[in-house]
């Protein structure tokens, strides 16, 4: 299962495009709080989450998608359970999407040292040791990157993708992306 984390202030394109794209390649996915059962995005839309991220069995995790947004990546950011979920899917090799500012999490925990990765323009600093891309997606093993909202649905065809090889591609004409 891939659990896609919000915390309010998360920017809700990114979210809800990989979501869409996500579940319609029949990958389960559920959107996880980290603080209520509601949770209001970076432009004040509200968005009732399928469970609370700390109820998350570890055991079921394929992947985790971390979207950006301000002051969401923050609030991921200092969050024990999304620190304690990132470490599992370390440790397991298991996918990790990271999309706009996101990826500055992942760079101040040294996961991107000698990875290709893509951000958000401004966050490029926050990827230590990273190659750094100005490609929309970038997937590097089981870390997968996206710029930001207008890369939304490509970072979610990427992950699907990586669960389904072609998938991703056959989603994006579906929805009249390419």
């Amino acid at each position: 299962m891939i659990y896609i984390l919000l915390a309010d202030g998360f920017e809700e394109v990114e979210a809800l495009g990989c979501c869409d794209i996500l579940r319609r390649a029949e990958i389960k996915t559920y959107l996880a709080s980290i603080e209520g059962d509601y949770v209001e995005g970076s432009h004040r839309m509200t968005v009732k989450a399928d469970m609370l991220a700390k109820n998350i069995d570890f055991e079921r995790v394929e992947g985790i998608v971390l979207p950006g947004g301000m002051p969401g990546t923050l609030n991921l950011q200092k969050n024990e359970t999304v620190l304690k979920l990132i470490d599992y899917c370390v440790k397991n090799n298991k996918l990790i999407g990271a999309i706009c500012a996101a990826p500055m999490i992942l760079g101040d925990l040294g996961l991107l040292n000698g990875k290709k990765a893509t951000c958000f323009p401004g966050f490029e600093e926050n990827l230590t040791g990273a190659e750094v891309s100005s490609d929309f997606v970038v997937t590097d093993g089981n870390i997968i990157t996206g710029k930001g909202a207008g890369a939304a649905l490509m970072f979610g065809a990427a992950i699907a993708d990586y669960f389904k090889e072609g998938t991703g591609k056959r989603l994006l004409k579906q929805v009249q992306h390419i």
